[in-house]
């Protein structure tokens, strides 16, 4: 009962987490659902979880610029770039696939190290520098694209598989459900444990193991589902590697403390000993790897890479996600599942308009409108921790 109060202080005290998101995302399903009768078939949500796989990476290196408190306008740019750099360098010089991807997400980590320079040493704001970038990279796209519109990516190039390729086998799915949630349980467990040895509140072991088996519930019904279409796809292992890899770092290292007392007060943590523009630099310098990584997802979409890749709402799209997740866009406050959350949300709304054959400007007009009631509940949030005396 003590963690049932808790909740409810948290709850009052404007804390609300991932709520909201969940519970919109339930909403959206029951609405398409009912309005399409397919929303919710194995075929559609297998192809949900891969199409989010581009974005979803890319979303999650621009939750870690939110959480400085900065934002990166040129990710859409760098994701262009960098899926033409390996097109160019696969399919038409012929160098090896898997040399040309790691030069291609290289190149984007090299681009993010440009902008931190330029923010974190010269001191010129993020939002000018990546808006910059934005403009300059897809300058460079299509001058590395040459007279080629478009490059096709070959049947045997792994671009190609990050987005065609399933685990057909059904052991595949439960596996990886079998291993998230025995790890979700250990580690909730090992970091209870460290709590309560040095004397802080600590959730009770009951309490764990039914975060686990609600976690178990999600991840092997999400297995069943995949199971009765193609099978596990490696965009979406690729995507959950990317998250467990970030949402370490961030919540179990030194590194991503310092990423959170950055964003919440930069001349603290400066005070404090950290040193705020390494900190800001290798941050951006991730986020450009990350939108390297997830241009290639793009481009393994699309059939290839081509001067237009990276251009349109992807930016709006990626950075709404980061938000609609629940990441602040003040700084200092969120968490790595922010990109998948929000990457869900996004891609529910365009594939059930999509079912319902919506026109776009309505998809862009409802992705809008949820933007903004992400950011009133954050400010409202903000405002009503203040009042509680809790930031």
């Amino acid at each position: 009962m003590g963690y049932v109060e808790d909740f409810r202080r948290r709850i009052r005290g404007g804390e609300l987490g991932s709520i909201p998101v969940v519970i919109g995302l339930i909403i959206i399903a029951i609405v398409f659902e009912a309005q399409t009768g397919t929303f919710m078939t194995p075929r559609n949500l297998s192809n949900i979880s891969v199409y989010i796989a581009g974005p979803g990476i890319m979303a999650v290196g621009i939750v870690l610029v939110l959480l400085l408190g900065e934002i990166d306008l040129s990710i859409g740019s760098v994701a262009g770039l960098s899926a033409a750099i390996w097109a160019v360098l696969s399919v038409t010089h012929g160098v090896d696939d898997v040399v040309s991807i790691l030069l291609a997400i290289a190149a984007g980590a090299a681009v993010g190290t440009v902008h931190g320079v330029f923010f974190a040493k010269v001191g010129v704001p993020a939002f000018v520098v990546t808006l910059a970038g934005f403009l300059g990279w897809s300058g460079v796209q299509i001058w590395v694209m040459g007279e080629e519109g478009t490059i096709n990516i070959p049947r045997d190039s792994w671009v190609r598989d990050f987005t065609d390729f399933y685990f057909s086998d059904i052991s595949a799915a439960y596996t990886l459900a079998a291993l998230i949630t025995a790890g979700y349980v250990l580690l909730s467990w090992r970091h209870e444990r460290r709590r309560a040895e040095a004397q802080l509140a600590a959730r009770p072991l009951t309490e764990i193991l039914i975060r686990g088996g609600l976690v178990a519930l999600i991840s092997f019904v999400t297995a069943y589902t995949l199971n009765q279409h193609r099978g596990l796809p490696l965009a979406l292992v690729l995507f959950l590697a990317v998250l467990l890899l970030a949402d370490f770092m961030v919540r179990r290292t030194t590194y991503g403390r310092q990423i959170f007392a950055v964003g919440g007060n930069a001349e603290a943590a400066r005070r404090a000993g950290i040193n705020v523009a390494r900190v800001r630099l290798t941050v951006f310098t991730i986020a450009g790897a990350l939108a390297a990584f997830g241009g290639l997802f793009l481009a393994g979409q699309g059939g290839g890479a081509s001067k237009s890749l990276g251009s349109g709402n992807l930016l709006m799209n990626v950075i709404a996600a980061a938000v609609i997740g629940g990441t602040s866009l003040f700084g200092g406050r969120g968490w790595i599942w922010s990109a998948l959350l929000g990457t869900l949300v996004i891609q529910s709304i365009t594939s059930g308009l999509n079912l319902m054959n919506m026109s776009a400007e309505i998809q862009y007009m409802i992705t809008g409108a949820v933007l903004l009631i992400a950011v009133v509940l954050d400010s409202v949030s903000r405002r009503t921790q203040r009042t509680a005396g809790r930031t």
